[in-house]
């Protein structure tokens, strides 16, 4: 069933399309104000987010407050109907409180005190800190929480970093005590035996530092827990004076790409809406699927985590000034990405920024209004094209995809993954495993979510588990039951290693899952980057419907034996020459697959999912063949699909659209047969929903 959401806010139901904008960069010239409100509604722009860096021009001395130019510019947004998300400006805290309170002054892992200056450089713990912010967020609050136009609160920016500083040391154990309860439970779960490092009081308990501890596994695991609740907790903080005077009002915090700092899906509950900034590295050469498929992924990880539409909330509708190198988008790549977001289920497409800076180190970041101050320009064009688009596409405001496919990640799996020091400390490359099976679900325009330990599988056909390395009983436990249960389950190598604090599971791996994928496995080997072994499918199985072939393997391979599961293919090189590479074990009235070595070639994964999704029984976009590059991605509201077909191939592409009557939405032509797609193309079609 699928379920239509609400518009993220009933004052602007609608695409939101808009930018970040700093009027107080411009408040010596009021005559910037009246060209940029004319230059928005020329774009199609209808919300702007301001404030987010505007803690000096707010309260310039402690205590002294200047509303006045806050008030000029939403009484003039709400005059043109421009909405606005409001910032809390607590990303960049101002001079003179670093000054008078340098304890606000984040202290790094090696104990040294940071200098004012940069953004996120303040301790979430500091009494100060909190103080300031919620005596700021409180006259926000007051003043503005009832503007008509205010749409939302727009929580700091793009939180991150930590703090070791004498608070943070303090909370830190706070936080370990209410968790484990004693130091007997602290030292059981790190395994504190191993180099003498048994504590036998809490305040011989700190932080990770690179001259002091680094090396307890536990330790550092829960550290990066610890920072991900006291961000959190630093969140709750700033948006309780703005719930107090109106609840409805939806806050947000802007997300950055699969960020690796914190844990944003216990992050997600406690924002209304996800928000997140897409950043691609456009037109790099032979990579643009790659690119595609990587913020694919994101936005579907982004949607995962309510299960319903986000937000995008940064992009540059050019360049950007701070990757290594700032590539213009070449001509239809500003739609096609923008419509990438909106085809994975994001209801806004906004930028960073409005308004090029004149000075400091963003002023060459793209803009929509560039230095020249003026609409003529092809990045402006661009801009006001996609807002005539998004006018258009209002039926589609709080649908989402049908899904049928998970791919599971957890945080602290990824933390645990890259501090395992196992078989290649020169890269286990996590994230890339994660894309190689997602990237092979994209390519077919199969939806996936991205899915956490803790979410219910069981609305899913495929559950896909990449280098489940850190793996809970009680995740096992659920998994095993999806299977039973009649899901397909797909496992690769390095799974079920550790439990929840990085202790080995016993009694053989993959832990929990070894009676669901039916094997053993007893030994992981890593390959230097110039080796390479093979996949050679067929083996010992008997199933004359699996695909036959040879397939390179790289960087890993673990030699299993099997428990009960046939094996699909074996090993072609080296003293385990023969051994199973691959095996199938049915299950309960489910199916569980172990992947034992990381294959290269993409082709093994096209073909090794293709036959999955086709025996589970699970709906593609588009029932035909997708050119590579093409991807087609789907969302509903259970009486009309609306599907995209993007092309990233760099290249004309053409399609044949199976039998479905489909109608462009665009222009109102019914479509059948052959759809051309031109270079960085996308074309938006609707049919009726399929039963």
């Amino acid at each position: 069933m699928t379920t239509l959401y609400p518009p993220i806010s009933f004052k602007l139901p609608v695409f939101m399309h808009g930018a970040d904008y700093n009027p107080d960069q411009w408040l010596h010239d009021p005559a910037v104000l009246e060209e940029d409100i004319r230059l928005m509604k020329l774009a199609g722009c209808n919300v702007v987010s301001i404030g987010i860096f505007a803690w000096s021009a707010l309260e310039p001395e402690e205590g002294v407050f200047t509303f006045e130019w806050m008030d000029r510019l939403l009484d003039r947004l709400a005059d043109n109907g421009i909405f606005a998300w409001l910032a809390t400006p607590s990303g960049a805290r101002p001079a003179w409180m670093s000054e008078k309170y340098p304890e606000v002054l984040r202290v790094e892992s090696n104990r040294r005190r940071n200098l004012h200056g940069m953004r996120h450089n303040h301790c979430f713990t500091s009494p100060v800190y909190r103080e300031k912010t919620a005596i700021l967020n409180a006259k926000l609050a007051e003043r503005y929480s009832r503007h008509p136009a205010v749409v939302g609160w727009h929580i700091s920016n793009e939180f991150g970093g930590e703090c070791h500083c004498d608070y943070c040391q303090e909370a830190f154990r706070a936080w370990l005590k209410q968790k484990y309860g004693s130091l007997d439970n602290l030292n059981a779960a790190w395994w504190a035996a191993f180099w003498s490092h048994t504590y036998t009081s809490w305040t011989q308990v700190e932080s990770p530092a690179p001259h002091g501890e680094s090396m307890v596994h536990g330790q550092n695991l829960d550290w990066r827990r610890f920072v991900t609740d006291q961000t959190i907790d630093f969140y709750k903080h700033e948006i309780a004076p703005l719930k107090a005077v109106n609840p409805e009002l939806p806050c947000t915090t802007n997300f950055m790409d699969w960020f690796e700092g914190l844990d944003y899906r216990r992050f997600a509950e406690a924002v209304d809406v996800i928000s997140w900034d897409a950043y691609p590295t456009w037109h790099k050469p032979a990579s643009e699927g790659d690119i595609a498929a990587w913020f694919a992924f994101n936005h579907d990880l982004f949607r995962s985590l309510k299960k319903k539409p986000f937000m995008l909330m940064e992009s540059t509708p050019s360049l950007t000034n701070w990757q290594p190198i700032s590539k213009l988008k070449k001509p239809g790549m500003h739609r096609l990405s923008s419509l990438q977001a909106v085809a994975h289920g994001s209801d806004t497409v906004q930028y960073f920024q409005w308004r090029k800076s004149r000075g400091s180190s963003e002023k060459f970041h793209g803009a929509v209004v560039d230095h020249a101050g003026h609409e003529h320009t092809r990045v402006f064009s661009d801009v006001a094209r996609l807002g005539a688009t998004l006018k258009g596409l209002t039926e589609l405001i709080g649908t989402v995809p049908v899904v049928e496919t998970a791919i599971l990640c957890d945080w602290d799996n990824r933390w645990a993954v890259k501090d395992a020091q196992g078989p290649r400390n020169s890269g286990l490359h996590y994230e890339e495993t994660v894309l190689q099976q997602y990237r092979a679900l994209w390519e077919m325009g199969v939806p996936t979510d991205i899915v956490g330990s803790q979410d219910d599988f069981s609305a899913y056909k495929l559950l896909i588990l990449p280098m489940a390395y850190l793996l809970r009983e009680e995740t096992g436990a659920a998994i095993d039951r999806f299977v039973q249960g009649g899901g397909t389950l797909v496992t690769t190598y390095w799974s079920g290693i550790v439990g929840d604090s990085d202790l080995c599971h016993l009694g053989g791996f993959p832990g929990p899952l070894r009676n669901t994928l039916g094997i053993w496995a007893e030994e992981i080997e890593g390959l230097y980057d110039d080796e390479s072994n093979r996949l050679i499918m067929f083996g010992n199985g008997k199933d004359s419907s699996w695909f036959p072939g040879s397939y390179e393997i790289r960087e890993l391979c673990e030699r299993i034996h099997s428990e009960g599961a046939e094996v699909i293919a074996v090993y072609g090189d080296d003293f385990y020459r023969g051994e199973p590479a691959l095996t199938e074990h049915r299950h309960g009235n489910g199916k569980a697959y172990y992947l034992a070595a990381r294959v290269s070639d993409p082709s093994f994964y096209r073909a090794f999912y293709g036959k999955l999704i086709r025996d589970a029984g699970i709906c593609r976009t588009l029932e035909t063949e997708l050119p590579e590059g093409v991807t087609a991605q789907l969302r509903s509201d259970g009486e009309s699909d609306y599907v995209f077909v993007l092309n990233f191939s760099g290249q004309e592409e053409g399609i044949t659209l199976d039998a479905e009557p489909y109608v462009d939405l665009e222009s109102g032509e019914a479509i059948t047969g052959a759809l051309a797609l031109p270079r960085y193309g996308v074309r938006i079609l609707k049919r009726k929903t399929r039963a």
